[in-house]
């Protein structure tokens, strides 16, 4: 759907082709997060929060975009970021810097937001972060998010549709329910998951 790797078959968005979008339209559209983003630059991150905006100027040497310092602004602010803003990048943790680009992306304002394990590397406080941003962010009437999830307990708490999948094979898709049952996930992890998981999170209890 972001068009980051060749497929093949057909793509629509409002009976429009993807392939037939020219980048600054796809980006209005639909913005990325992946899991990790490596900086080697000593931007600041209202810098490069700020590069969410591209999309919507006029042209290369163009710096018009009546609705662009709001939305960085807000981004700046939902993300927890604003006494950050004139930090450089290479001064972050890990944590503080995928919150840069979650809120690159709430500037850029697109209608889906498409996550590659956003969380995978992250520390407990700051996936419940990044995770509590996005379901705030999904608020907005007209929003979706599309992610890539292997932490089943994430999946199972923040989901509300699933397609599970098995060597690039769809096992199951619907709702997040219907799709996470013990069958199912027998078939793909080839054990007993709700065993499992009921046996490690048993030792919190008490």
């Amino acid at each position: 759907i972001a068009q980051g790797v060749p497929y093949t078959g057909s793509i629509r968005w409002e009976n429009q082709e993807l392939c037939s979008l020219k980048p600054s339209q796809l980006a209005q559209k639909i913005g990325v997060l992946s899991q990790k983003n490596n900086v080697g630059y000593a931007y600041t991150v209202e810098e490069v929060v700020g590069l969410g905006r591209y999309a919507y100027r006029c042209g290369f040497f163009s710096n018009a975009d009546d609705q662009g310092k709001v939305l960085v602004e807000s981004a700046l602010e939902a993300t927890g970021l604003t006494n950050l803003r004139h930090a450089s990048m290479l001064t972050l943790s890990g944590g503080e810097t995928q919150r840069v680009f979650l809120a690159q992306v709430f500037a850029q304002n697109p209608q889906i937001l498409v996550l590659d394990e956003p969380a995978n590397h992250l520390d407990l406080n700051y996936q419940q972060q990044i995770f509590s941003l996005i379901r705030e962010w999904l608020k907005e009437p007209g929003r979706a998010v599309l992610s890539v999830v292997h932490d089943l307990s994430l999946a199972r708490h923040y989901g509300t549709h699933a397609i599970l999948m098995d060597r690039g094979k769809s096992i199951a898709r619907g709702a997040i329910h219907e799709v996470m049952t013990p069958d199912n996930l027998q078939q793909v992890y080839g054990m007993n998951v709700y065993e499992w998981m009921q046996k490690m999170f048993s030792q919190w209890q008490g």
